[in-house]
């Protein structure tokens, strides 16, 4: 509709600057990305005086099968969080660049360390960082896991699909899965969107040998 069209031309321009076929001379437009367009989010010294490894230091202690123990027995409620991954892939069509999410980084860790998880990494933001934004979604990933050390990173697995739009070969899933365990992603939150159960198997069992903390899910829709 007509309010998706703006926020998709707003999300281009915030990234690529004025078109200059609609008239724009990029020699007199001043550019402030260098420098930074968004602020640093500050976070209180009473906050990271309270920081005590979060969550993420039970998975990393008690493993998979010690952290799935702690969310059973939990009384309470736990949130997931995906304003890194899904916030902006369904708004700005995951066109947040990583040094925005830096920005923001401290705050995020200190704001989430007590949740279940922060979805940031897998769906499409794999795809754009590389054909769109021109970064390397590895080194989003690491960047992102040293400034953001308490919180579980999440990523979304679409099965044997990986973060790809085919079916790949299992060493192809399974290399990539345990390549994305060791450059920090703690939880797989995985997927078919056809509920296919050989695809997601195959994302389990790769998730899984990665020793990730494995979550199985069903996709619904209204049909």
């Amino acid at each position: 509709g007509k309010s998706e069209r703006l926020i998709r031309y707003l999300a281009n321009l915030a990234v690529n600057g004025h078109p200059p076929e609609l008239g724009a001379d990029p020699t007199k437009i001043v550019s402030e990305r260098t420098s930074g367009t968004t602020t640093v989010m500050a976070v209180p010294d009473e906050v990271k005086a309270k920081s005590t490894g979060g969550m993420r230091k039970i998975l990393l202690e008690q493993g998979p099968e010690g952290y799935a123990k702690h969310v059973r027995e939990h009384k309470g409620l736990l949130l997931m969080d995906t304003t890194w991954r899904d916030a902006h892939q369904s708004l700005l069509a995951t066109r947040m660049r990583t040094k925005e999410l830096e920005r923001c980084a401290e705050y995020t860790n200190a704001a989430l360390s007590n949740a279940f998880s922060l979805e940031m990494w897998g769906g499409a933001t794999f795809d754009v960082a590389m054909r769109f934004l021109h970064e390397c979604p590895w080194e989003r990933l690491e960047s992102l896991r040293e400034k953001c050390p308490d919180v579980p990173f999440q990523m979304l697995l679409r099965g044997a699909n990986a973060v790809g739009y085919t079916n790949y070969p299992d060493n192809v899933v399974k290399k990539f899965c345990k390549q994305a365990k060791e450059s920090g992603v703690d939880i797989f939150r995985v997927f078919d969107s056809l509920n296919y159960l050989d695809n997601l198997k195959l994302g389990v069992e790769a998730a899984g040998e990665a020793g990730g903390f494995v979550e199985g899910t069903m996709s619904y829709n209204r049909n």
